[in-house]
């Protein structure tokens, strides 16, 4: 693969975000080395959070929710999804596909940092990764919190306003970051917040990853990943680990999965689910303070 890294100096003057970035290789046979990076907060020895964004964030995102689950003794990760963030983008969009992606996460969490009885957190592509990764995974996962994310298979219509963000991405000459993440908010961002969003993206050459994953997402019964997904669902829906839903109110997207995971997943039964009023589809950034409350009282009881 072509990988391009983003410069360091695109990274200066983050607001509240002063977490030193951490490195490790991700080396497999057929996709070589591919650097991740990641943003750790609280004790090393506490309890294991791990926080996957998704399109077309990373894990500036999460800067409100990580000090309040480092006050509560968790420890909290935070990493880039390959292609946004600090980690390296490969440049062609056909090196990215659903596969990959659940592979590099499971690498980076369960083989390179070797992290068990690990509470996932997935909102959007971070949890058709993260859900993934657990149901291949079930014994180094102890609680999943769905936040506005779900598990398609591509054997239910995706909702319009699915498929006009999709088409938005796939149509833009220039792919205006920060605008995509401002309009999936409630609350209006800085300007600084702005750039933070489009700092890992120099010009378009690094927005791959961005451009790629809306179609990713399986659409229909035959995608290449629908089968994968479909086992994903067996497993979690028989699954005792807890999961429990953090759902902003105010997402047309991912919105009804919230009632879909509630009702079919085993481990849903009996949490205090929870819906986040006033919060868009990134609600870490509408109301990451409660978010982080929600995910430290599931993890702490």
């Amino acid at each position: 693969m072509r990988l391009l890294r983003t410069p360091e100096d695109r990274f200066t003057d983050l607001p509240d975000f002063d977490h030193p970035p951490l490195y490790c290789d991700l080396e497999s046979d057929h996709d070589g080395i591919v650097r991740i990076s990641y943003v750790e907060a609280g004790p090393f020895d506490g309890p294991v959070v791990l926080l996957l964004h998704g399109e077309p964030s990373w894990s500036f995102l999460y800067r409100k929710v990580l000090p309040v689950l480092a006050d509560a003794g968790i420890r909290a990760i935070a990493p880039d999804l390959i292609g946004f963030g600090r980690s390296d983008k490969p440049v062609d969009a056909a090196d990215h596909t659903y596969a990959r992606h659940v592979e590099w996460i499971r690498s980076f969490a369960l083989d390179a940092l070797d992290l068990r009885d690990v509470t996932l957190v997935g909102q959007d592509w971070g949890g058709l990764i993260g859900l993934r990764v657990v149901a291949e995974n079930p014994d180094r996962f102890a609680r999943v919190v769905a936040a506005n994310t779900g598990l398609p298979t591509g054997d239910q219509d995706m909702p319009r306003e699915w498929w006009a963000f999709h088409d938005a991405v796939q149509n833009a000459p220039v792919l205006d970051i920060g605008r995509f993440v401002q309009s999936g908010c409630r609350t209006k961002l800085s300007d600084a917040e702005r750039a933070a969003y489009d700092a890992p993206f120099p010009n378009e050459m690094y927005k791959a990853g961005p451009r790629a994953m809306p179609g990713l997402v399986p659409t229909s019964p035959d995608d290449p990943a629908s089968e994968a997904n479909r086992r994903a669902w067996s497993v979690l829906s028989d699954s005792d680990i807890p999961l429990l839903c953090a759902f902003g109110d105010s997402d047309p997207i991912t919105g009804p999965m919230a009632a879909v995971l509630r009702r079919t997943m085993k481990g849903a039964a009996g949490q205090d689910h929870r819906t986040l009023e006033n919060a868009g589809h990134f609600l870490q950034e509408d109301k990451g303070e409660e978010l982080g409350g929600i995910i430290a009282r599931f993890v702490t009881g």
